[in-house]
């Protein structure tokens, strides 16, 4: 446990990109929200939503890619094995979810108090993420950071494992299989059973849940991959 700590505080050398940027950000959404109001004359006196949460997410996803590409060759070089800078880099991917969660739900609270800045606007507080019970929040909010941090961990990993070539075959492969799932749901009429089916459940289950299992699958891949991927 303790070689674990130690290699995840060599990938928090770069504190700033790994903290203190998406930080930035995530205070700053606000602020970039009443510049889009502005731009587009919104009168900010009706309830309405301003879709730059995301933009925090893709943010830190691809800084776990950075350190995948970066620190991992580094980390190899100082004889870290494999499974021990996974397992750090695990660690760091569920420290940073608990801390931005927790970010998240306070300044998703300040909205609220302050009626949406003053305008009735919505950054934190989305509709598919909003939980009235604080710790469905958290969970909510948290359970995003792990899925995407794990999608940029393992674009690294493919990265390391087959180079560009192996990120275009990801891409273009993962982009022909939704298309023809896609197409074969649609040729089925399955949507309204697939609509139902999300619908039915849980709400904690569809923003946490399925988030958190599609971050182990991905994990699990990215596992697999890493054992043979060279510096």
């Amino acid at each position: 446990m303790n070689r674990v700590l130690d290699v995840a505080r060599i990938q928090l050398v770069n504190w700033v990109v790994v903290l203190c940027f998406p930080l930035a950000l995530l205070v700053c959404l606000p602020v970039l929200g009443l510049v889009i109001d502005s731009a587009n004359a919104e009168p900010g006196t009706t309830d309405h939503q301003i879709f730059l949460l995301p933009s925090l997410y893709l943010m830190v996803g691809l800084t776990h890619l950075q350190t995948m590409t970066q620190v991992f060759p580094f980390a190899l070089g100082l004889s870290v094995t494999r499974r021990t800078f996974y397992a750090a880099t695990a660690l760091v991917v569920v420290a940073q979810a608990v801390l931005f969660g927790l970010l998240l739900l306070v300044f998703q609270r300040v909205e609220r108090m302050t009626d949406g800045w003053g305008r009735h606007m919505r950054v934190y507080g989305l509709d598919y993420l909003v939980q009235e019970n604080p710790i469905a929040q958290w969970s909510s909010y948290a359970a995003q950071f792990v899925a995407v941090s794990a999608l940029g961990v393992f674009a690294g990993v493919v990265f390391h494992r087959w180079r560009q070539t192996g990120i275009l075959v990801a891409i273009v492969g993962g982009v022909s299989l939704l298309a023809g799932a896609g197409a074969l749901v649609t040729k089925q009429g399955w949507w309204p059973a697939i609509g139902r089916f999300f619908a039915d459940q849980p709400d904690i289950a569809v923003v946490a849940g399925y988030p958190l299992a599609l971050a182990a699958v991905i994990g699990g891949a990215g596992w697999l991959v890493i054992r043979r991927a060279t510096p």
